[in-house]
């Protein structure tokens, strides 16, 4: 395939030569080396789509270089050249990974033509890959449901977040699907041919987390035993999600953020650089701009990552998609079970949208597939649908006021009777109180509804 980056490694400096001018002719990009410690150089530094490569050379050999690739780059593909007098080493290196060999005098025609069935085997590879990859997040991507007006708004600007190729900060509470909207922004994208990869930042130490980002040399820390690419590597032409992204260091936010504004990766451990080309899309449950101002991230990070900044509404302020996304996870779970759905009764429906679901749309997954466990009946009642009692968090803003209980009882009966538009019936449902009760209290802390 012409285009291709090919590295040739021939110690013959005249045979050499004869190689890369023939095959540069043919539209490839040729990379010709004399010896083992060069080829190791640029495959250090750079990516190839295939390697060519003599068994016998002077500092090394063939099947030293064919370890090195399989090693660095497993998807890379290895022809080598041998002597009539060493095929046997030729088949050790096919038992090893090796594409092909070919035999001296090499035919230049036979070299194009086998160099061009590697370069499709790998073509074909990737685009296998990449159709698994697809099939899988089509099926994701279905769970998204946008019936609410804010997530039909939302899913507007991010189909025009997806056709270009800014950096990307998504802010939403735990269970949102904030990593479900990073990959529809990838796959809607200019990239989706590019392999999407996540990360959570915050289940990691930082100096583990550098090392899987960035990749590191082998001996560079105790247990570092081979050299290992980083995940921005591994994302190249495709887009990297940093999941919450909120919980990383500020030594980790600086080697970031030279990285987002150079498109440059070093490895933990080594000198030299390797240009990168991933769209960024982070991610966090928490709010980053109080984090700044309290000093906790950095300021021109958080700038560099919110280009685009998107915020998903927590399931209890789009209380529409409730009842189609239940229903989408009845029929996905009783087709995984060998089931035919059961429906939802009108009180089972009611109960669902009267909680506020404070773990969002992984809860309500949680909560439907628990109850396809447990009942084996045709319709979901509301005694299938054991909920969690639920205290509604506290914002910051208010924790600095009074903290009686008292206080904090009358602000939390008041929160959750505005959430439910002061249905009396629906709060006290959601509280775990009796109706009788929710009224009392209101009565005692003179909770009135507004006119």
């Amino acid at each position: 395939m012409t285009g291709s980056r090919i590295l040739l490694v021939e110690d013959d400096e005249s045979l050499r030569l004869t190689q890369e001018m023939y095959l540069t002719k043919q539209g490839f990009q040729v990379t010709a080396v004399g010896n083992y410690a060069a080829a190791l150089q640029y495959l250090t530094a750079e990516q190839f789509h295939a390697v060519l490569t003599d068994l016998r050379l002077g500092d090394g050999n063939g099947l030293r270089i064919l370890s090195t690739v399989k090693e660095r780059a497993p998807e890379t593909e290895v022809i080598v050249i041998t002597g009539h007098g060493s095929v046997d080493t030729a088949v050790e290196a096919m038992k090893a990974g090796a594409y092909d060999y070919l035999t001296k005098p090499v035919d230049p025609d036979d070299l194009v033509l086998t160099l061009n069935k590697a370069l499709e085997r790998l073509r074909l590879r990737r685009q296998v890959a990449h159709l698994t990859r697809e099939v899988a997040e089509q099926a994701g991507l279905a769970t998204i449901v946008a019936v609410s007006a804010e997530m039909r708004q939302l899913m507007t600007t991010i189909d025009q977040v997806a056709r270009n190729d800014a950096t990307v900060l998504i802010e939403g509470e735990s269970g949102t699907g904030k990593e479900l909207i990073a990959r529809y922004i990838h796959h809607k994208g200019l990239r989706a041919a590019g392999p999407f990869v996540a990360v959570n930042c915050g289940a990691l130490p930082e100096n583990l987390l550098e090392s899987e980002l960035f990749g590191h040399i082998k001996g560079s820390f105790t247990g570092a035993v081979a050299d290992r690419r980083g995940l921005f590597e591994a994302a190249d032409g495709g887009t990297l999600l940093l999941d919450e992204i909120s919980e990383t260091g500020s030594s980790f936010q600086v080697t970031l953020l030279r990285v987002l504004e150079d498109g440059r990766v070093r490895r933990v451990g080594g000198t030299s650089e390797r240009r990168v080309n991933v769209r960024i899309v982070a991610s966090t449950n928490r709010n980053i701009g109080r984090l700044v101002q309290q000093g906790h991230f950095r300021q021109d990070l958080y700038y560099r990552l919110k280009v685009i900044p998107l915020s998903l509404p927590p399931l209890r302020k789009r209380p529409a998609d409730i009842r189609p996304l239940a229903e989408h996870f009845l029929t996905l779970y009783g087709n995984r079970m060998g089931r035919k759905p059961p429906r939802l009764s009108p009180s089972a429906i009611a109960r669902l949208e009267a909680y506020p679901w404070p773990g969002n749309v992984r809860e309500l997954a949680n909560a439907i597939e628990r109850a396809l466990i447990f009942s084996q009946a045709h319709v979901i009642e509301p005694a299938d649908l054991p909920l969690e009692p639920w205290v509604a968090p506290v914002e910051e803003k208010e924790v600095a006021g009074d903290l009686s209980l008292v206080s904090v009882e009358q602000m939390h009966l008041r929160r959750v009777l505005e959430h439910f538009g002061w249905n009396q019936r629906q709060a006290a449902r959601a509280l775990g109180i009796g109706y009788n009760t929710l009224w009392r209290k209101m009565k005692r802390y003179h909770i009135l509804r507004p006119d």
